[in-house]
């Protein structure tokens, strides 16, 4: 199982420390393949959200981050020390697309926020079509999988979240054919659709427990 350094270093030394700051329950890591190539497309509400899914799996994760994160040389350098590789949002990202490509092809377990951004209230936001593009470009399925808050909004410090993993979606599973812009949109909100039911699941759950 192939991890970064320091990757594997945060996993053993870190992870102890950091989850009573951002405590988390996990539903179905179990989904997760223990080989192979996967995307793996979460919603996104925090900076903290590519740690969520680290201290969740096993795999190392390789994550796709706003281009603006690597413009500080030091938090640059760091973020590609765990594995993150840059993405410029809104603009064409050959570079990044291929980086994605090669992770993809070399069998690991590609990151994606499905969104794009952050969310500042929670709710979801317009799903990007590049997961669904790579997905079937590469062959690869997809795992969805969504981090809910207590209150269904953004997390918060020492507020424990779900962090839930639904089902493999196969690349056939897409709908996608002939790789035009209305079946990738179409692909996306399939896609986040099951991130969606993921999400109402969880917020019932936190309900039911304060019953």
């Amino acid at each position: 199982m192939k991890r970064t350094p320091l990757y594997n270093f945060g996993k053993i030394f870190v992870q102890g420390f950091l989850k009573y700051f951002i405590p988390y329950r996990v539903n179905n890591r179990e989904n997760m393949p223990e080989y192979g190539r996967v995307i793996v497309c979460c919603n996104h509400l925090s900076l903290s959200d590519p740690v969520r899914l680290a201290f969740t799996q096993q795999r190392q994760i390789f994550f796709m981050s706003k281009a603006e994160l690597f413009e500080n040389k030091a938090l640059g350098l760091l973020l590609s020390s765990l594995g993150a590789f840059p993405v410029q949002r809104g603009k064409s990202n050959k570079t990044a697309i291929n980086r994605a490509g090669e992770l993809l092809e070399n069998e690991q377990a590609l990151g994606v926020f499905i969104e794009g951004t952050r969310s500042k209230t929670g709710e979801f936001l317009q799903p990007k079509a590049g997961a669904v593009m790579l997905a079937h470009k590469y062959n690869a399925p997809i795992l969805p999988c969504c981090i809910t808050a207590k209150d269904g909004g953004v997390p918060k410090m020492f507020h424990k979240c779900m962090v839930s993993y639904g089902k493999l979606i196969q690349p056939d599973e897409l709908g996608i054919e002939n790789g035009s812009g209305s079946e990738y949109r179409s692909a996306s909100r399939f896609v986040m659709e099951k991130i969606a039911e993921l999400r109402e699941r969880d917020l019932d759950t936190f309900l039911a427990a304060r019953v």
